[in-house]
């Protein structure tokens, strides 16, 4: 006579990370090791990075930093809602949501977590949206409801690209464009003609304008 065992075989949720931290890439994969199926299978510090590695290899969920050297992390979701739809993005920042949420959820990413959320709520995102759902923090489901019911209100600041608003938030922050240059690899010359396209479009003369109207709306501490 012979017994036999059913075995149920778990399937492992493949995770890549991109964060330019070495600090912030340690504590997820602490807190993902923790979890029985989840395994991190690719991490990088360059947003670049991410595309050489999922057309080799498959993942199921993708972390992703917004402020990284290079390209942000606007323009890898932009790139990846474009050509790789069925990967869900979880955007984890330790910029406010009031900064990037609605602008990233625009977009296309599947979760908005900041840096300083509990590692249960990390762990708790991923299981949300690997299930085809989306996490949204209640601060930034609040600014969702408030922009719904004052879908009238137009603020300036929409009118700038991703990368325009990226810059502008810099400044507003107090970072020299040389300083923004350095973080973006971009050149001296090319943040200087952002800097004024910024201005233009919000209808601006200086860096203490766009300083005082960012204080004003919360786009920056």
């Amino acid at each position: 006579m012979f017994l036999y065992q059913s075995l149920t075989v778990t399937k492992m949720i493949k995770i890549l990370i991109a964060d330019d931290h070495p600090i912030i890439r340690s504590g997820l994969k602490q807190i993902i090791s923790d979890e029985s199926d989840m395994i991190i299978t690719y991490e990088t510090e360059n947003a670049n990075a991410i595309f050489d590695y999922i057309k080799k290899e498959p993942v199921d969920i993708i972390i992703l930093d917004i402020s990284m050297p290079g390209m942000s992390g606007i323009e890898a979701l932009e790139i990846l809602r474009r050509n790789y739809k069925h990967i869900p993005v979880l955007i984890l920042s330790g910029m406010s949501e009031k900064q990037y949420g609605f602008r990233i959820l625009k977009i296309g990413a599947s979760g908005y977590l900041h840096k300083e959320s509990a590692p249960e709520e990390l762990v708790k995102a991923i299981r949300i949206i690997i299930k085809g759902g989306h996490y949204l923090s209640s601060k930034l489901s609040d600014q969702l409801v408030d922009h719904f019911n004052n879908n009238d209100v137009q603020f300036i600041h929409q009118r700038l690209s991703n990368r325009e608003f990226e810059i502008m938030c810099k400044i507003a922050s107090g970072k020299t464009v040389g300083d923004i240059a350095g973080e973006l690899i971009l050149s001296v010359k090319t943040v200087s003609t952002y800097r004024s396209r910024i201005l233009e479009k919000m209808a601006m003369n200086n860096n203490a304008e766009l300083t005082h109207y960012c204080i004003k709306n919360d786009l920056v501490k």
